[in-house]
Formats: structure tokens, sequence, C-alpha cells
């Protein structure tokens, strides 16, 4: 009877360190997978990008390029009021949001950096450049990142690459964003220029993107962009990222012009129309706006001509001003709008 409740006891004693151990090895190797699902599935953006700040106007902002598709939707995060975060090589998606959250609470770009790489078990395989509202910036490049890899940290920006041709991407880089004279968007673009000038991603180009912020928050995360754009997939994808920037500042200028008018600054108005127009000469969006505008601020013979332009190069555009008039964004008489449309 002894022998059978000692023998009891030792296979009781044996199954429960069994059942002790099975359940170590399973949240250890789920632990393990989720950080491989990280590494191995479409995370892959080895690439070369830059995360900087204006020092006059105050704005954040984080650029990147890489043969990677649509490389926008994980690499680069941006938030007004708080700062900017590229995460690449083998990339940890959770390092943008999780980044911003420490930045947010009030760590700095060192502090928030030390966060991400303690708790992440794929760390040597990781690259991440941050910069927070103050201009600190900090930047990691694992290990095992593939090279030519490496990063410089400069006054209010920084820039990080991985898997490059050459080991002069980074500071090309680095040169280009501080002898730029230029907006930051421009210069984030001059500073990925100045990269694939020296190489670049070895596995060429594809994809592109921008994310620029305010240095102010409103409180509220999804405010405070100024400028994001991306390029999924192009043959030239900086070319295309500098064509959109192009086209969002000729927007700016009509913009600009369009409040001018409704404070009846026609000078003004003019001037910037003007601006937008030379930037996008073929854009008849740019036009058609400009003449709503001169027809909303009682200056319809002065639209006539560019209404006729625009509807000779595509009726559509006569059609969409015949439905304005029904939302109140042509506020033009019966006989004025006959005029236009008889152009």
């Amino acid at each position: 009877m002894y022998k059978a409740y000692y023998s009891r006891g030792i296979k009781e004693g044996f199954m429960k360190t069994y059942k002790m151990a099975i359940l170590f090895l399973v949240l250890v190797f789920g632990y393990i997978s989720s950080v491989a699902q990280s590494v191995v599935s479409n995370n892959f953006a080895h690439t070369f990008s830059i995360v900087a700040r204006d020092t006059v106007t105050g704005e954040i902002g984080v650029a990147v390029q890489t043969h990677s598709f649509a490389v926008g939707n994980r690499v680069s995060w941006a938030e007004a009021g708080i700062g900017a975060i590229a995460t690449q090589s083998f990339t940890n998606k959770s390092f943008g949001p999780r980044g911003l959250e420490y930045l947010r609470e009030g760590c700095s770009a060192e502090e928030t950096l030390e966060k991400l790489i303690d708790s992440d078990f794929g760390k040597d395989v990781r690259q991440v450049g941050i910069i927070d509202n103050n201009g600190n910036v900090a930047t990691w490049t694992g290990k095992k990142c593939i090279r030519e890899a490496g990063h410089i940290s400069g006054n209010n920006f920084s820039v990080q690459a991985n898997m490059m041709l050459t080991d002069q991407v980074w500071s090309a880089m680095a040169e280009a964003f501080e002898s730029t004279k230029a907006p930051l968007a421009e210069r984030l673009i001059a500073s990925l220029e100045a990269a694939q000038s020296v190489g670049g991603d070895i596995r060429g180009i594809q994809a592109a993107a921008m994310k620029v912020v305010s240095g102010k928050s409103t409180g509220n995360y999804w405010e405070g962009v100024t400028i994001d754009l991306r390029v999924d997939d192009s043959k030239d994808p900086i070319k295309e990222l500098a064509r959109l920037l192009k086209v969002q500042r000729a927007n700016e200028h009509l913009g600009r012009g369009e409040v001018a008018l409704e404070k009846g600054d026609l000078k003004t108005a003019i001037e910037e129309n003007s601006i937008a127009q030379d930037m996008l000469p073929e854009d008849l969006e740019v036009k058609y706006w400009y003449a709503v505008s001169l027809a909303n601020n009682n200056m319809v013979e002065m639209s006539l001509p560019i209404f006729k332009e625009v509807f000779a190069k595509d009726n559509n555009w006569k059609i969409l001003t015949e439905r304005l008039p029904e939302v109140d964004l042509l506020r033009v008489g019966k006989s004025e709008l006959r005029e236009i449309l008889a152009q």
C-alpha cells in the first residue's frame, strides 16, 4: 500500500512537471513565433530613410525609399507635436505606434529607442531612426543588419540605411540634407536623391514615402499632417515623390489665392494662382477652380477665358459647372451662368 502511494506520488509529480514544461515550451515557442513572423513576413524593408526637424517652422518629417512594395505603410511614422520614426530592415512595425506613444508620454528620442530595443527579441536585425519634437535624435543599427548598413545622427536629423550597394549612402544623405536650403519636405527629397546617386538599395528602386507634420499638437493625432505622400510601385519612386510634392505645393498656392480673393486682395490672388499654373501648366483642375474662384468673387468677365480654355480641352468640366450652383459652389446669377457655359 505504501509502495502504491509512493509510486502514485512520483507519477503525479512527474505529470505536473511535464505539464509545466509543456506550458513553458508553448509560451517560449509562441514568443519566438511572433518574433519570427515580424522577421520573415511581408515586413521586409531594407532601405534608406531620414527623420528630421525644421528648426525654423518646427515641422517634423520622415522620408524613405526602398525596393519593397508600399513601404510607406510600415516604415514611416509621424505625429504633430510629438516626433517621427523610421522603423526598417526586418521591420518591427510596432515600433511606429509604440514609439510615438512613448514620445507622447514625454520620453525623449533616446529613452524611446531604449524602450523599443530592450523589449525586442529581434533587435539585432532592426534599424530605427527617431526624432522627438525638440529635435533630439536616436538611431539603432543592429549588428545583423545586412551590409552595407549604417547611420549618421546630426543636428535635428538622423539618416539610416541597410542593404545598400555602397557604404557612402548615409553620409551622402546627411550632407545633402545639411547643405540644401529649402523647406523641410524638399530637403528630405534631396537626401533621398543623394542616397540613390551613390548606389542606394542594392536591389534597385520601387517605392517611396514622405510624411511631414506640424511641430504643434492639437491633441488629435490625425490632425497637423501637412504632407503625406506615398509612391507604392514605380520605376522611379523618388522622382514621382518629388512630382507629387510639386503638385501639393501648387495646390497650396491655389488655396492661398482663393483666400486672398475672399479677402478682396486681387493682386495676391492673381500672383498665387499664376504660380500654381506655372508649376502645373497642364493641370486643368488648377485652372478650373481658379476660374470658379474668380466668378464667385464677382469677376466673371475675368474668369471666362479660363473657363473657355478648360472646356475646350475637356467638356466634362462644363457639365460639372452646370451642377455647382445646386450646392452653392458656384455662386452666380442665371445670366452669368449662361455666359460661362457659352464658352
